[in-house]
């Protein structure tokens, strides 16, 4: 009976002190493995942060909608959009065949098809998934057409 609670006793002890260790790993792992969020391009208002050009979180970058804001066709806009998100995408450690996600926002739905002639191939061989609306009221500054985008790093 003695041996018994003596056993007992040991393994409540060394349940205690697994535990402990336990929750001490896990804590420092939480600390150790969390990323910082990295922001490129901040654009402020009056003094304050509005919004970044980019951001960054571990291997993924998210980059901010592009326009063309200047005199142009659809096809002049959509270039000057592609080669901005480029820029961008470089700058932050990635590239255009690391892009997952596209959003493009046209003025106008009937500038798809000479959208489409421009942003063809501009992805590799292995597109991205993209999604494609005409925004109503127009994109902001004059541009016939926005795009912002996911990639990896």
């Amino acid at each position: 009976m003695e041996k018994m609670k003596r056993r007992s006793t040991i393994k409540k002890l060394f349940a205690s002190l697994a535990g402990i260790a336990g929750v001490g790993a896990v804590a420092k792992a939480n600390t150790d493995s969390a990323p910082e969020k990295e922001a490129f391009n901040i654009q402020e208002e009056q003094d304050v942060p509005l919004f970044s050009g980019a951001t960054k979180l571990g291997n993924t970058v998210y980059i901010a909608g592009k326009g063309a804001h200047f005199e142009g066709d659809i096809k002049a806009h959509t270039d000057h959009v592609l080669k901005e998100l480029e820029k961008e995408l470089v700058k932050a450690g990635s590239s255009m065949e690391k892009v997952l996600k596209v959003n493009v926002y046209l003025h106008d739905l009937n500038d798809y098809k000479g959208m489409n002639e421009v942003f063809r191939g501009r992805f590799g061989s292995k597109p991205p998934v993209r999604t494609t609306v005409a925004t109503y009221g127009g994109v902001p500054g004059d541009s016939l057409v926005e795009m912002d985008c996911i990639a990896y790093i």
